[in-house]
């Protein structure tokens, strides 16, 4: 009652804000559409209706087949939870969060351990990373893949030291199921039979015709863009109206992109982008991006509190989880920084690194003007960087498993 009293009294003043303030209110929601569809629609749309088809065909069986060795003795997870991480990854949240309310519905995770599954599967879009952020609003592919990879390995590393932690709780479900794609359940004599037999898996469970599963990926992936997008123009509606009580705070800190990132992820990380940072240029920026996407705004943590409705698991812990990833994703970048600008030197092309200043933003989307794909730079070396490197990162966590290394000594 309380609650729904005080969702009440919220909304009633933030239409009386609206209301006093029409000009605030329209530019704000003007400047969240523009970016949304501009950029963020046509950006991620491809690689929605790509990730559904995929899926339908078993790719997801596949990643998770690779991944399971690993879930028990590396995160304390039961192997089922591999699966929930691979559409997490890869589909962008909430596909993560739908995919462990799922197994905890089914009781295939306890309560601890669907916790910690539900923080490290919220992700997200890989290819928002890559695309909309690192080709669209700075221009600089390769910032997308290295901010890709602070998300990833803050994420991973908080999920380790969590596991460390649980080591004395008791897991109370570690049951198998015939519907994962765990290499206990598929072939055993080579890495290649047990990836044929969980996309053969995958795709029987499935069970939908070619143009079907097409008609319902596009129907799906511009149901989830209209989400993002409303998402996104309420965002900075709010942030634009709530600028005045965070203003002594932002102006201090000089961190006007604080505001939009505290109630969307997306529009906080396009405010991030073109934030004039004081000092470091773009890797202050790309540090800040990292963090604004760990974090995932209000918004994203609210879909999460959606999609949990009916289970046990908190919200409470996962937003903690969440503050905490962002801190550690912000770090991160601004101690990987000089070391993978190194490295992938030697893989792009000439050019690819970001050099503008904070006094100078060549380069870097404004959301006013209107972006074609001609302005867009070439993803396809960039594409195949990244696919190799995660082709790698998954075979090295498969060939490290005990089970994987008990199997190559029997032989």
């Amino acid at each position: 009652m309380a609650k729904t009293i005080l969702i009440a009294i919220i909304s009633i003043l933030l239409v009386g804000t609206i209301i006093i303030q029409p000009d605030a209110a329209f530019q704000a929601s003007l400047q969240g559409l523009t970016v949304w569809w501009n950029i963020v629609f046509p950006g991620i749309l491809p690689f929605l209706v790509l990730f559904e088809l995929m899926t339908a065909f078993g790719l997801a069986h596949v990643t998770s087949a690779l991944l399971s060795p690993a879930m028990n003795k590396l995160f304390k997870l039961p192997g089922e939870a591999a699966h929930a991480i691979a559409l997490g990854w890869m589909g962008g949240y909430p596909a993560g969060a739908e995919a462990t309310a799922s197994l905890r519905k089914q009781n295939k995770v306890d309560q601890t351990q669907g916790q910690r599954l539900l923080a490290i599967a919220h992700m997200p879009n890989p290819l928002f990373m890559l695309v909309v952020i690192g080709a669209g609003f700075l221009h600089k592919p390769i910032v997308g893949i290295m901010i890709a990879a602070a998300v990833w390995l803050s994420a991973l590393f908080l999920l380790l030291l969590l596991s460390i932690a649980n080591i004395g709780a008791k897991n109370n479900v570690i049951a198998p199921s015939i519907e994962t794609a765990s290499p206990d359940k598929v072939q055993q004599s080579r890495l290649l039979g047990q990836l044929g037999a969980a996309m053969q898996l995958g795709r029987d469970q499935d069970g939908r015709s070619f143009g079907k599963v097409l008609g319902d990926a596009v129907t799906a992936s511009v149901q989830k863009l209209l989400m993002i997008g409303g998402f996104m123009i309420f965002a900075s509606v709010l942030a634009k109206l709530a600028q005045p009580l965070f203003a002594p705070i932002l102006t201090k800190l000089n961190a006007p992109f604080i505001g939009p990132a505290l109630f969307e992820g997306h529009i906080g990380a396009y405010a991030a982008a073109i934030w004039e940072s004081p000092v470091g240029g773009s890797l202050l920026n790309a540090a800040a991006i990292a963090a604004v996407l760990a974090w995932s705004g209000l918004g994203g943590i609210l879909q999460t509190g959606y999609t949990i409705a009916g289970t046990d698991l908190k919200l409470l812990p996962f937003a903690a989880f969440r503050m905490m990833h962002a801190v550690g994703a912000f770090l991160l970048m601004l101690l990987l920084w000089n070391p993978m600008s190194a490295l992938l030197r030697y893989v792009t092309p000439p050019g690819t690194f970001p050099v503008f200043s904070p006094n100078q933003t060549d380069g870097v989307w404004d959301g006013t003007s209107v972006m074609t794909v001609s302005d867009m730079p070439l993803l396809w070396s960039y594409s195949i960087t990244a696919s190799l490197l995660l082709l790698a990162v998954f075979t090295l966590l498969h060939l490290a498993s005990p089970r994987w290394r008990a199997r190559r000594i029997r032989r």
